[in-house]
């Protein structure tokens, strides 16, 4: 049986209330800055930090310097002059990978047998993107956004590239003002996730954890997609590709979940709770028509537009269900 720590406890408790009271203007620069002393230190705790961002979420004008702290960017622990210097090295350390990919680039076109392909499949996929903004301001810069993906593919042995990235990166590129910024924040994203949205590392213990809570938490539900929805629930993968950018009706919803994913809480794998509470909306509708596999998938894709607070919220709720139950042992190394 699951025993609750007395941070699990007031963790569920408050996850509860999450949804039930209107949620708190979200953190903006004044009570930001107000986390901090005299030196830059912060004057509050990590753990009262996230919890914050977790209910209340962040204000765009505080959003950059944030993520720096949740994606390990900067230390917890760190002073405002600590991270002038930590700046300053990862744009040294970003300047000097791209002389390093200058250098091999010609040896990588001779010898690496998927440079070239990637290299095509990650121009086609930034030739798609919308660069520009319904009043025709360009919002990205294409030519930058292709060469920190051809970077971060090859730095990367374990992501690699995928077909998704280039969305995800585009994201990061809005959200801060330098190249190297954008660099170093996509990797520390991926890391800090446990390459949650990796195909090869973690889709794969993401779609079965979301088959094993179906199972335990909606039996009748699990019976069916056992059934007629076979298949239905693993090809819900690129939900987790895409860390669930495209259910959302604004980039600064996307920015909402993914700052809460940063944050570890209520509990770490949250996504797969917000992929168990997606599949939730379309469930009555599922069972209701009878519906198979593909029709299933038909109206999970359905799913977008949505609020992340309201999708937040129904998340917490499913993780304070959890924890009041008898866990069984996968779920509980999973989530707890």
């Amino acid at each position: 049986m699951t025993t609750l720590s007395p941070e699990n406890s007031i963790s569920a408790r408050r996850s509860a209330s999450f949804i039930l009271v209107k949620r708190k203007p979200p953190i903006d620069k004044t009570e930001w800055d107000g986390f901090f002393d005299e030196n830059g230190h912060l004057a509050k705790s990590r753990d009262f930090i996230c919890v914050n961002i977790l209910e209340r979420g962040l204000h765009p004008l505080v959003r950059t310097e944030a993520w720096k702290f949740l994606t390990g960017y900067y230390s917890w622990q760190s002073s405002q002059d600590e991270r002038l210097t930590v700046d300053s090295t990862r744009r040294k350390n970003y300047e000097a990978l791209c002389q390093m990919y200058e250098k091999i680039q010609p040896l990588l076109e001779n010898l690496h047998r998927n440079f070239i392909e990637t290299r095509n499949n990650i121009a086609y996929d930034i030739q798609k993107l919308y660069d520009k903004d319904p009043l025709g301001n360009i919002l990205i810069d294409k030519k930058k956004l292709e060469k920190i993906l051809l970077l971060s593919y090859v730095c990367n042995t374990q992501a690699e590239y995928q077909q998704g990235f280039h969305e995800m990166v585009m994201l990061f590129q809005l959200m801060v003002e330098h190249d190297h910024e954008t660099f170093w924040l996509f990797q520390f994203f991926l890391q800090k996730t446990e390459h949650s949205c990796v195909i090869n590392i973690g889709v794969g213990k993401n779609l079965d954890m979301l088959n094993n809570l179906i199972n335990f938490l909606d039996p009748m539900f699990a019976e069916h997609l056992k059934g007629k929805g076979t298949g239905a629930v693993q090809s819900l993968f690129p939900w987790f590709c895409l860390c669930f950018q495209r259910a959302f009706k604004s980039f600064d919803d996307v920015w909402r979940l993914w700052e809460v994913l940063l944050t570890g809480k209520p509990c770490r794998n949250f996504q797969v709770l917000v992929a168990y509470s997606l599949l939730q909306m379309v469930r009555g509708q599922v069972l209701q028509e009878s519906m198979t596999g593909d029709a299933i998938l038909l109206a999970c894709n359905n799913l977008i537009d949505l609020d992340a607070d309201e999708l937040i919220s129904a998340a917490c709720l499913v993780y304070a269900e959890l924890i009041q139950k008898d866990v069984p042992q996968p779920l509980q190394d999973f989530f707890l």
